[in-house]
């Protein structure tokens, strides 16, 4: 069933931020810090992939990322929905059923046999292509497929994620240069008023939080951190 009717933007982000919470996605730890991808070290860490275990949560928050997308692009903006290798492969399902449209997904970089194909399932020259993740950082991943999915011959004017960090600086602005709007849930300036709110964490680990975020490289460097 397509969705056509939502809460208000902020609405959605409190809510969002609160099932997040209510899930164990979400991580802060300034004692013994978290490793993520990069190697960096962070008080931080929100495990998105956790919302494929949970049908009601996951049944609402893929609502509201289609309503809050097609509300931006459009009711019939997109022709192909592609989730991103690997944890946006889930998510672009949920969306892809609910709004009836074909599913794709993009590899990292293309497999080295058969096809050496870089997207799988059917994408045609011209589709007009939403890309699904579960979060953004920088939006460094999402260059890489959108530049995959152009070279295929679609278009990709649009990702949508659940989580978007939303404090390094200038992350939507690269975005829009490389002709890509950003379509996200909830932030983590969203999942702290939440936490404090419901007191999920105590005031000092999210004071420590919240210095981490307004500045993470300084706060790394204060702590002798690469």
């Amino acid at each position: 069933m397509i969705p056509t009717s939502y809460p208000d933007a902020q609405t959605m982000a409190q809510m969002t931020a609160r099932m997040l919470l209510d899930i164990g996605a979400v991580h802060f730890n300034t004692a013994e810090l978290f490793t993520h991808a990069s190697g960096r070290q962070a008080p931080t860490y929100i495990d998105c992939r956790k919302i494929i275990s949970y049908p009601r949560v996951r049944s609402t928050l893929m609502d509201f990322m289609c309503c809050k997308t097609m509300r931006a692009a459009g009711l019939e903006a997109f022709d192909n929905i592609a989730g991103g290798e690997t944890a946006g492969i889930p998510f672009a399902a949920f969306v892809a059923e609910r709004l009836a449209l074909p599913m794709s997904y993009v590899r990292k970089k293309p497999k080295g046999y058969g096809r050496t194909a870089q997207i799988e399932g059917e994408m045609r020259e011209g589709d007009r292509v939403l890309l699904v993740e579960d979060l953004t950082t920088d939006g460094g991943s999402k260059l890489k497929f959108v530049d995959a999915i152009r070279a295929a011959g679609a278009e990709c004017n649009h990702t949508a994620v659940v989580f978007f960090y939303g404090v390094m600086a200038g992350t939507e602005d690269r975005l829009a240069e490389h002709g890509l709007a950003l379509h996200y849930l909830c932030t983590w300036a969203d999942v702290i008023a939440e936490a404090r709110r419901g007191g999920d964490f105590d005031e000092a680990t999210l004071a420590e939080v919240e210095r981490f975020l307004s500045d993470p490289e300084a706060w790394r460097t204060d702590r002798g951190l690469a």
